[in-house]
């Protein structure tokens, strides 16, 4: 197997993966097989949420390796997220047991709320995987009153009842972590984040790192999952193809997607690739045991552009709608 590094979380001290297996667009009908060959490689994380809709393969990829004894559930670091309908306080807890119970786990190893947003609620009963950003039968974004606060309180209330080990946030901004931080109970022990040498964020990710907080990278090859979302995404060259990528991948023998995986891990900074094929998914984990150096480190700095594929002020997401700003 793939050797692995990993990151200590504060409050637990559990032990990371550096490098996950990330679930978002993969097939129902490929999931189950795509889950089980990713653990059968060597990943021991795997990155679900509610939105991505193939939560319960997930699980029978994971039970399939387990029952065939390639993993016990200790070995394996799961997370996933809260989605956006289910913020309102009395809404978490049923959105959490339905996932267990979709996944076949009595617990998770780190629970996210996966944006910042309060979307209207629309009952299990009535759809689930849960709808996107607008409520069906509706035509515009409408933000239901529930403030993190109490959507946090909940999430907390997890870790007390041992239904997560670790819990935190995805997609959020200087401003509403700040103000987590003068209320929460239990601190966030990771922010997952879009962060590619495209959208480096070095101001969030140093500030974030400083409050205790690990970085988990999403889109670490930058534009490739959003060319047929975005207008941002489908006219920015992939990242693969960059020539200052390809030349350090040149220079250290390694492809240009263990360059950009490099380049976060190096930092301590968590990714959560994506990959269907099998010798990918290995090359993927490929990463440890070398090295950028400086000369590198500096080449990829010059590539910041400030271009973010997951915006939702996007025509796609029809939700106009600035997060980020």
């Amino acid at each position: 197997m793939a050797s692995q590094d990993y990151i200590t979380l504060d409050r637990t001290n559990d032990k990371m993966p550096l490098v996950g297996f990330g679930c978002w667009k993969i097939d129902s009908a490929t999931c189950a097989d795509t889950i089980y060959q990713a653990i059968k490689t060597g990943y021991r994380m795997i990155d679900s949420a509610q939105i991505y809709g193939n939560e319960v393969e997930v699980g029978q990829g994971i039970k399939r390796a387990i029952d065939e004894g390639i993993v016990k559930r200790e070995d394996l670091f799961f997370v996933t997220k809260l989605w956006n309908t289910y913020h309102g306080k009395n809404n978490v807890r049923p959105a959490v047991e339905r996932q267990l119970k979709d996944l076949g786990l009595t617990y998770f190893d780190l629970y996210l709320i996966h944006f910042p947003v309060p979307c209207e609620f629309t009952p299990i009963a009535e759809a689930y995987p849960p709808p996107g950003w607008i409520k069906p039968g509706k035509e515009k974004f409408e933000y239901e009153r529930s403030p993190i606060q109490d959507t946090w309180r909940e999430i907390e209330k997890l870790v007390d009842d041992g239904l997560a080990r670790n819990i935190g946030i995805s997609n959020f901004n200087v401003q509403t972590i700040l103000d987590m931080l003068t209320y929460c109970r239990i601190k966030p022990s990771v922010l997952q984040i879009e962060h590619h040498p495209y959208l480096q964020q070095p101001r969030l990710v140093d500030w974030v790192k400083k409050q205790g907080i690990h970085i988990m990278a999403y889109s670490s090859f930058g534009p490739i999952s959003y060319n047929e979302m975005t207008a941002t995404g489908k006219n920015t060259p992939t990242l693969f193809d960059n020539e200052t990528i390809k030349s350090i991948a040149a220079k250290h023998d390694k492809t240009p997607g263990q360059v950009l995986l490099r380049w976060s891990t190096q930092r301590d900074i968590v990714v959560i690739p994506k990959s269907l094929n099998a010798g990918r998914m290995a090359a993927n984990l490929g990463v440890f045991g070398w090295s950028l150096d400086e000369e590198d480190l500096k080449a990829i700095a010059t590539l910041n552009a400030g271009l973010r594929f997951n915006d939702t002020m996007e025509p796609a997401y029809g939700i106009d709608l600035p997060i980020f700003d």
